[in-house]
Protein backbone atom coordinates (compact mmCIF):
# COMPACT_ATOMS: atom_id res chain seq x y z
CA UNK A 1 0.00 0.00 0.00
CA UNK A 2 1.19 3.43 -0.76
CA UNK A 3 2.45 5.94 1.82
CA UNK A 4 -0.50 8.28 0.40
CA UNK A 5 -3.18 5.46 1.05
CA UNK A 6 -2.46 5.71 4.91
CA UNK A 7 -4.73 7.74 7.60
CA UNK A 8 -2.94 8.68 10.57
CA UNK A 9 -4.85 10.35 13.36
CA UNK A 10 -2.76 12.30 15.91
CA UNK A 11 -4.40 12.91 19.45
CA UNK A 12 -2.33 15.16 22.04
CA UNK A 13 -3.59 18.47 24.19
CA UNK A 14 -0.07 20.15 23.24
CA UNK A 15 -0.45 22.18 20.04
CA UNK A 16 3.60 22.19 19.31
CA UNK A 17 3.60 18.30 19.04
CA UNK A 18 0.63 17.96 16.53
CA UNK A 19 2.44 20.81 14.98
CA UNK A 20 5.71 19.08 14.59
CA UNK A 21 4.03 15.66 14.42
CA UNK A 22 1.78 16.44 11.43
CA UNK A 23 3.93 18.34 9.33
CA UNK A 24 6.94 15.06 9.11
CA UNK A 25 4.55 12.97 9.00
CA UNK A 26 2.99 14.58 5.34
CA UNK A 27 6.36 15.08 4.51
CA UNK A 28 6.40 11.51 4.15
CA UNK A 29 3.21 11.15 2.31
CA UNK A 30 0.80 10.31 4.82
CA UNK A 31 -2.64 11.70 4.90
CA UNK A 32 -2.94 13.47 8.59
CA UNK A 33 -5.78 14.54 10.67
CA UNK A 34 -5.47 15.97 14.21
CA UNK A 35 -7.39 16.00 17.51
CA UNK A 36 -6.86 18.00 20.62
CA UNK A 37 -9.22 15.71 23.14
CA UNK A 38 -10.09 12.23 23.85
CA UNK A 39 -13.36 12.94 22.66
CA UNK A 40 -12.57 15.14 19.42
CA UNK A 41 -10.62 11.89 18.21
CA UNK A 42 -13.16 9.38 19.00
CA UNK A 43 -15.97 12.08 16.54
CA UNK A 44 -13.10 11.82 14.07
CA UNK A 45 -12.12 8.44 14.06
CA UNK A 46 -15.33 6.84 12.52
CA UNK A 47 -15.35 9.90 9.73
CA UNK A 48 -11.32 8.93 8.24
CA UNK A 49 -11.60 5.48 10.10
CA UNK A 50 -7.42 5.97 10.58
CA UNK A 51 -4.78 3.02 9.78
CA UNK A 52 -2.85 3.98 12.72
CA UNK A 53 -3.32 5.96 15.47
CA UNK A 54 -0.35 8.37 18.09
CA UNK A 55 -2.15 9.12 20.95
CA UNK A 56 -1.30 11.03 24.31
CA UNK A 57 -1.68 9.74 27.78
CA UNK A 58 -1.93 12.23 29.71
CA UNK A 59 -5.20 14.99 28.25
CA UNK A 60 -8.29 16.86 29.88
CA UNK A 61 -11.12 14.95 30.10
CA UNK A 62 -10.74 11.67 28.82
CA UNK A 63 -7.09 10.10 29.06
CA UNK A 64 -5.51 8.07 26.53
CA UNK A 65 -5.72 4.89 27.85
CA UNK A 66 -9.66 5.71 28.08
CA UNK A 67 -9.92 6.70 24.30
CA UNK A 68 -7.54 3.77 23.17
CA UNK A 69 -10.52 1.45 24.71
CA UNK A 70 -13.31 3.57 22.99
CA UNK A 71 -11.63 3.58 19.90
CA UNK A 72 -11.25 -0.15 19.92
CA UNK A 73 -15.33 -0.53 20.50
CA UNK A 74 -15.77 1.61 17.32
CA UNK A 75 -16.46 -0.93 14.90
CA UNK A 76 -13.76 -0.58 11.74
CA UNK A 77 -11.77 1.65 14.09
CA UNK A 78 -11.14 -1.18 16.32
CA UNK A 79 -9.19 -2.52 13.40
CA UNK A 80 -6.74 0.62 13.62
CA UNK A 81 -2.66 0.14 15.19
CA UNK A 82 -3.16 2.47 18.13
CA UNK A 83 0.47 4.11 19.48
CA UNK A 84 0.84 5.51 22.59
CA UNK A 85 3.67 8.67 22.70
CA UNK A 86 3.58 9.91 26.20
CA UNK A 87 5.60 11.18 28.91
CA UNK A 88 4.97 8.11 30.99
CA UNK A 89 7.19 5.77 31.21
CA UNK A 90 6.58 3.86 33.98
CA UNK A 91 6.57 0.18 33.14
CA UNK A 92 3.32 -0.21 35.11
CA UNK A 93 1.72 2.57 32.61
CA UNK A 94 3.10 0.91 29.73
CA UNK A 95 1.27 -2.82 30.56
CA UNK A 96 -1.69 -0.32 31.48
CA UNK A 97 -1.14 0.88 27.47
CA UNK A 98 -1.33 -2.87 26.07
CA UNK A 99 -4.34 -3.75 28.60
CA UNK A 100 -6.13 -0.85 26.98
CA UNK A 101 -5.88 -2.29 23.39
CA UNK A 102 -2.53 -0.37 22.36
CA UNK A 103 0.20 -2.35 19.91
CA UNK A 104 2.91 0.24 20.99
CA UNK A 105 3.93 2.70 23.60
CA UNK A 106 6.53 5.48 23.29
CA UNK A 107 7.83 7.55 25.74
CA UNK A 108 8.47 11.46 25.12
CA UNK A 109 11.02 13.10 24.07
CA UNK A 110 11.53 10.44 21.04
CA UNK A 111 13.25 11.12 17.76
CA UNK A 112 11.43 11.71 14.70
CA UNK A 113 13.75 10.30 12.44
CA UNK A 114 12.68 7.03 14.80
CA UNK A 115 9.52 7.69 15.48
CA UNK A 116 8.71 7.84 11.49
CA UNK A 117 10.55 4.54 11.58
CA UNK A 118 8.53 3.23 14.03
CA UNK A 119 5.17 4.37 11.89
CA UNK A 120 6.65 2.51 8.65
CA UNK A 121 7.02 -0.56 10.34
CA UNK A 122 3.45 -0.94 11.99
CA UNK A 123 1.95 0.18 8.82
CA UNK A 124 3.88 -2.76 7.38
CA UNK A 125 1.51 -4.96 9.20
CA UNK A 126 -1.40 -3.32 8.51
CA UNK A 127 -1.17 -3.72 4.41
CA UNK A 128 0.23 -7.69 5.33
CA UNK A 129 -2.74 -7.91 7.15
CA UNK A 130 -5.20 -6.25 4.40
CA UNK A 131 -3.94 -9.22 2.42
CA UNK A 132 -6.02 -12.04 4.17
CA UNK A 133 -3.25 -14.14 4.23
CA UNK A 134 -4.04 -15.70 7.48
CA UNK A 135 -7.82 -17.46 7.95
CA UNK A 136 -10.03 -15.46 9.52
CA UNK A 137 -10.61 -18.61 12.28
CA UNK A 138 -8.26 -21.01 13.83
CA UNK A 139 -9.04 -24.29 15.88
CA UNK A 140 -6.49 -25.29 17.92
CA UNK A 141 -5.24 -27.10 21.14
CA UNK A 142 -9.07 -26.68 22.36
CA UNK A 143 -9.40 -23.33 21.86
CA UNK A 144 -11.32 -21.09 18.75
CA UNK A 145 -9.97 -18.20 17.26
CA UNK A 146 -12.26 -15.60 15.53
CA UNK A 147 -10.10 -12.95 14.15
CA UNK A 148 -12.79 -10.79 12.74
CA UNK A 149 -14.53 -10.44 16.22
CA UNK A 150 -11.28 -10.45 18.25
CA UNK A 151 -12.84 -13.80 20.45
CA UNK A 152 -11.38 -16.61 21.75
CA UNK A 153 -13.90 -19.49 23.52
CA UNK A 154 -12.19 -22.74 25.16
CA UNK A 155 -14.98 -24.88 25.97
CA UNK A 156 -17.84 -22.69 27.41
CA UNK A 157 -15.88 -19.41 28.23
CA UNK A 158 -15.40 -16.58 25.64
CA UNK A 159 -12.46 -14.28 26.23
CA UNK A 160 -11.70 -10.85 24.36
CA UNK A 161 -7.73 -10.57 24.72
CA UNK A 162 -6.21 -7.50 24.71
CA UNK A 163 -4.72 -6.92 20.91
CA UNK A 164 -1.52 -7.94 21.00
CA UNK A 165 -2.07 -10.79 23.69
CA UNK A 166 -4.71 -11.94 20.57
CA UNK A 167 -2.17 -11.64 17.94
CA UNK A 168 0.55 -13.41 19.83
CA UNK A 169 -1.96 -16.14 20.17
CA UNK A 170 -3.16 -16.38 17.00
CA UNK A 171 0.33 -16.21 15.08
CA UNK A 172 1.32 -19.76 17.70
CA UNK A 173 -2.24 -21.34 17.20
CA UNK A 174 -1.46 -21.10 13.24
CA UNK A 175 1.32 -23.71 13.52
CA UNK A 176 0.90 -25.86 16.63
CA UNK A 177 3.55 -27.38 18.27
CA UNK A 178 5.91 -25.50 16.06
CA UNK A 179 8.55 -23.21 18.40
CA UNK A 180 8.32 -19.55 16.93
CA UNK A 181 11.63 -17.99 17.90
CA UNK A 182 11.82 -14.87 20.01
CA UNK A 183 12.78 -12.91 17.26
CA UNK A 184 9.77 -14.24 14.65
CA UNK A 185 7.57 -13.33 17.24
CA UNK A 186 8.43 -9.40 17.64
CA UNK A 187 9.01 -9.28 13.57
CA UNK A 188 5.21 -11.03 13.17
CA UNK A 189 3.38 -9.36 15.59
CA UNK A 190 5.20 -5.92 16.85
CA UNK A 191 6.96 -5.88 13.03
CA UNK A 192 9.97 -5.31 11.48
CA UNK A 193 12.20 -2.62 13.02
CA UNK A 194 10.18 -2.46 16.09
CA UNK A 195 12.04 -2.51 19.27
CA UNK A 196 10.67 -4.04 22.03
CA UNK A 197 11.64 -5.35 25.24
CA UNK A 198 12.26 -9.04 25.81
CA UNK A 199 9.92 -8.37 29.42
CA UNK A 200 7.05 -7.22 27.14
CA UNK A 201 6.86 -10.72 25.55
CA UNK A 202 7.46 -11.88 28.35
CA UNK A 203 4.66 -10.31 30.15
CA UNK A 204 2.07 -11.18 27.00
CA UNK A 205 2.75 -14.89 27.53
CA UNK A 206 2.46 -15.12 31.34
CA UNK A 207 -1.20 -13.07 31.04
CA UNK A 208 -2.02 -15.92 28.26
CA UNK A 209 -1.13 -18.27 30.58
CA UNK A 210 -2.95 -17.03 33.09
CA UNK A 211 -6.02 -16.69 31.38
CA UNK A 212 -5.80 -20.06 29.11
CA UNK A 213 -3.84 -22.18 31.53
CA UNK A 214 -0.34 -22.73 32.25
CA UNK A 215 -0.19 -25.54 29.77
CA UNK A 216 -1.43 -24.11 26.64
CA UNK A 217 1.98 -22.11 26.03
CA UNK A 218 4.80 -24.44 26.06
CA UNK A 219 8.87 -22.51 26.51
CA UNK A 220 11.64 -23.91 24.59
CA UNK A 221 14.59 -22.71 26.70
CA UNK A 222 16.67 -20.26 24.97
CA UNK A 223 14.62 -20.28 21.35
CA UNK A 224 10.83 -19.44 21.88
CA UNK A 225 7.24 -20.33 22.42
CA UNK A 226 4.90 -22.67 21.11
CA UNK A 227 1.34 -23.68 21.31
CA UNK A 228 1.18 -27.33 23.02
CA UNK A 229 -1.45 -29.97 21.49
Amino acid sequence: MKKEKYRILLVDDEEDILEVLSFNLRQEGYRVWEADTGEEALRLAPEIVPHLVLLDVMMPGMDGFETCRALRRQGETGEAVIVFLTARGEEYDQLEGFDAGGDDYLVKPVRIKVLLKRVAALLKRVSLFSENRAPSVLEAAGIRIDRKRYQVIRGDRSLTLPRKEFELLFLLASEPGKTFSREEIFARVWGEGVVVGDRTLDVHIRRLREKLGNQLIGTVKGVGYRLNG
